[in-house]
């Protein structure tokens, strides 16, 4: 059994079985691919049934010294387990052996978050007199007002948007669907988008339903929602390293600040684990303690 064939398989199993998105099966892929790399640069190639535990951890370590951080490398074994996992589950070998392999230890860097002041800096930097701007608005008013991922944002359609309702219906990892709530004040902006704005374009075939499309009438790209938050945050003279998935991490942050229950908010963002919800208490600590310093007469 060659690494190409397993490998192959592998890729076929995460389409047809997990289902899941391309961008996915690629990342897991390249790592498998990695490792068959490693296996069979020296004298004696190693397959995938003869991989052991001692294998994978001088795989990690050779990893480590090309200059890959602490986060990569658990990454990288993280996907790994899941094709032993898929090895071991089709008796293609006896025993799964990243079971006994751990990750390097990672220390926890908490999320950049905008403050609501900061977050109405960067809409205040917006021109809304031009068609973009009006589309801008309305892109970040639902990133920030619903927690979405910058992913979920753009394939974003028409007939899931229940602005009656104040529900959008996202498609987030592994294609699994969740109804989000959103703010008024980005339905608001979302209508007046798509009444002044995207109405008006002339749309491309199969981006009909797209709800938001650049000028040639093409759902919006990640690079250009990026882009176009990187030239607000220029704009508003906000110093910090931002990204459309900044709001996400506002949005969860002002949540729990606000005395939100973690549950709701893991419904919420669509994590599957509530222990990677759990971070932004870590914030919401952080905050606290900066009240404890700014205002107790004994800081």
């Amino acid at each position: 059994m060659t690494w190409t064939t397993t490998i192959k398989e592998y890729k076929n199993h995460l389409q047809l079985e997990r289902g899941l998105a391309e961008n996915s099966i690629e990342a897991y892929v390249r790592d498998v691919e990695k490792l068959s790399q490693y296996q069979t640069m020296g004298e004696t190639a190693v397959g995938p049934v003869q991989t052991t535990e001692h294998h994978l951890r001088d795989f990690l370590q050779y990893v480590g010294e090309l200059g890959l951080s602490a986060t990569s490398q658990a990454r990288i074994l993280s996907g790994l387990k899941g094709f032993f996992k898929y090895l071991a589950a089709e008796n293609l070998i006896p025993d799964d052996p990243t079971q006994l392999v751990e990750a390097p230890r990672l220390s926890r860097k908490l999320p950049d978050t905008l403050s609501v002041e900061e977050i109405d800096r960067l809409l205040a930097a917006i021109d809304h007199s031009t068609p973009e701007g009006t589309r801008n608005r309305a892109m970040l008013e639902v990133l920030y007002g619903s927690g979405l991922r910058v992913s979920e944002l753009i394939e974003l359609k028409l007939p899931n948007v229940y602005a009656d309702l104040g529900f959008l219906r996202v498609t987030g990892k592994g294609n699994k669907e969740r109804l989000v709530p959103v703010g008024r004040e980005a339905l608001k902006h979302l209508g007046i988008y798509v009444e002044q704005v995207r109405n008006h374009v002339p749309l491309q075939k199969d981006h009909e339903s797209y709800v938001f499309v650049n000028s040639r009438g093409r759902a919006m790209s990640r690079v250009w929602v990026f882009m176009v938050v990187k030239d607000l945050a220029q704009r508003a003279g906000i110093a910090k390293n931002i990204s459309p998935h900044t709001f996400r991490h506002s949005f969860a942050t002002h949540l729990i600040e606000g005395g939100a229950d973690l549950r709701a908010v893991q419904e919420m963002l669509g994590h599957e684990s509530i222990t990677t919800t759990e971070i932004y208490t870590h914030l919401d600590r952080d905050y606290l303690k900066q009240i404890m310093h700014d205002f107790h007469p004994r800081s």
